[in-house]
């Protein structure tokens, strides 16, 4: 049962990996794309996070895993300010469809 409960979050995590990878290819400009990829992979990094919790056998490994997930939550916060702040300082406008 838990096996396979891990798992599951272990594949929603690829989806939302694979839906922002598709939105980084597909959407028209920097603003879109950083959405989708802060949005998903934030997502899909949690979600592969819980089902390796699963399957971890000590209390410690389980909070070095969720200690990682929030330091790269805030490291993709941080990345994906930083590049929206230097496009809207060259200017760069976003898609209005």
């Amino acid at each position: 049962m838990l096996v396979s409960l891990s798992a599951f979050f272990l594949v929603a995590g690829a989806v939302f990996f694979l839906a922002g990878t598709l939105g980084l290819l597909r959407f028209p400009d920097v603003y879109t794309r950083l959405h989708a990829l802060t949005k998903a992979d934030n997502l899909g990094l949690g979600l592969m996070v819980l089902g390796l919790m699963l399957q971890v056998e000590s209390l410690a490994a389980a909070g070095k895993l969720l200690f990682i997930w929030l330091l790269l939550l805030v490291a993709s916060a941080t990345a994906g300010q930083l590049v929206a702040s230097w496009a809207q300082g060259k200017g760069i406008a976003p898609w209005r469809g």
